[in-house]
Formats: structure tokens, sequence, C-alpha cells
């Protein structure tokens, strides 16, 4: 149980001191210092508190050691992003800082990706993949960098080094929104995500219409990177007119297919 840890590490972050968050809590600083250092328990209703003080959800104050979370991480937590409150497990990510304890971008180029469906959650592993910053990017955000493979993504060529953002919640992800997905059977996948959580699967999406749509039960995903941008030493292909229709016609169809789901769902 983390709770002692948790709490002293939020205040500390919250530059606050014992007595300012004992009196806030209307009790008295010997008591909230006594639960900072483990001489006494809090009770149901003190945690409930403690929780909504702090912004965290009781099980993550409880079950997670924030102090092995990276920087990124606690300010999701701090600014309202913790998926407990969804009920659901939270995703310890591995990362690495620089000397400033700024988050890097680490690379998985296409050589490294075996490994990295085996190590993605090693922090031994995670450590040793090239690292890099991007000064343009959020520091608010944590980033990875991935080599794509293949044209199924098309007109993002083939060997594209394709930088996501770590999505921790994915009910914030949108229809249509491009992203490095990580299965625990194919490894990396790069595809345009559709989530439908009545059935408990994301359908993926190519954008090079000769692949055919594959569906995942969420339970089978491990991580998912947001598309932010990619880098690439060729010039991608112009659509042709017949490209653009299909993807109007497949938009079109999509939006068909989820109106039909939702008269069923209805009946």
């Amino acid at each position: 149980m983390y709770l002692r840890s948790n709490i002293k590490l939020l205040r500390k972050r919250r530059g606050r001191t014992q007595e300012e968050v004992s009196n806030y809590l209307k009790m008295k600083r010997s008591t909230y210092s006594g639960y900072e250092n483990g001489v006494a328990e809090p009770g149901f209703e003190v945690t409930i508190l403690l929780s909504d003080y702090f912004g965290v959800a009781m099980d993550t104050l409880v079950r997670v050691d924030l102090s092995v979370l990276p920087d990124s991480q606690l300010r999701q937590l701090e600014d309202g992003f913790d998926v407990y409150l969804k009920g659901t497990q939270l995703r310890v990510l591995a990362t690495t800082v620089d000397a400033q304890n700024h988050d890097n971008i680490e690379l998985v180029s296409e050589r490294a990706k075996a490994g990295y469906k085996r190590g993605y959650a090693d922090p031994e592993y995670i450590r040793e993949l090239p690292v890099f910053q991007l000064p343009f990017l959020s520091p608010e955000r944590k980033y990875r960098t991935f080599q794509i493979q293949g044209d199924s993504m098309l007109p993002i060529p083939d060997s594209s080094y394709v930088t996501g953002e770590f999505i921790e919640n994915w009910e914030y992800l949108n229809k249509g929104d491009a992203c490095i997905v990580l299965t625990k059977e194919d490894g990396l996948l790069f595809k345009i995500i559709q989530k439908d959580f009545r059935k408990k699967q994301f359908v993926l999406h190519s954008l090079n219409r000769q692949y055919e749509p594959i569906s995942i039960l969420v339970e089978d995903v491990a991580e998912i990177w947001k598309f932010i941008h990619y880098i690439s030493g060729e010039i991608p292909d112009p659509l042709n007119p017949d490209q653009e229709i299909y993807q109007v016609v497949a938009n079109i169809q999509e939006d068909i297919r989820e109106i039909k789901n939702n008269i069923k769902s209805v009946k």
C-alpha cells in the first residue's frame, strides 16, 4: 500500500506544508503527519477527504506507487486524468529522462520492434533505446517514435519514423485518430483507430484500401500512441482522384455502419 508515500509526494509537488493541508482538512497537524509517517492509518472517510483534496482516486492513492511514474503522467493525474475513476487500471509507462529531468523521446527502430513487444514495460529495456528531443513538442506530454514498415499507411512512406503521444485513457481517443497500437499478439501496428467499446474492441483501418480492417479486443492492446508527425526522406505521392473518392465513400460507409449499430442497440 502506497498511501503514506503518495500523499507526501503529492503535497510536496503542490508546494504545501503539512500544516496547510491539515488546516484545509480540518484536522490536527500531528494527525496528518502521522498519516505521512506511517504512524497512523487513515480510515475510509479520511481517505475520501485525501482523495478529494489531491484530486486522485482512492484506488490510485492506495495501490499505485506514484514515485515510479514519469513527470508527464503525474501531471496528467494532477490535471484529473486518473483512469481509476473510469474503473480501469492505470497504465504505468516505462520511460527515460534527460539530465534536466525532461522526458526523452525514445526511438524504436524496425530492428527493435520485436524486442519492444516483449520489453515495452521493462525499464531496463527502455533505457537501452536511442533517445532524442524535439523542442517544438509540448513538455506536458510523453512521446515515442516508431519506424514503420510496409505500405498499409500510404501515402506515409515505408520506413518513415512516426512520433506518437502516449494515450493513457483510451476513452479520449476520437474516431479517425491515427495511432501506433501495441498489441500483445501482433506487436506494433500503425492504423486509423475506431473504438467500439460495446463490443470491447478496436477496429483498425489502413489508409491503403488494399488492406482490410482488422478488429482487436481491448484486452489484447498494451499501449496506444496517438500520431503527432512523421519524418521521412521521401516525398509522399499525391492521392489520385480515385483514392480521394474511395476515402470519402469509406467514411460514409463507416458512418452508415455506426448508425445501424446504434439503431440495433436501441431496439
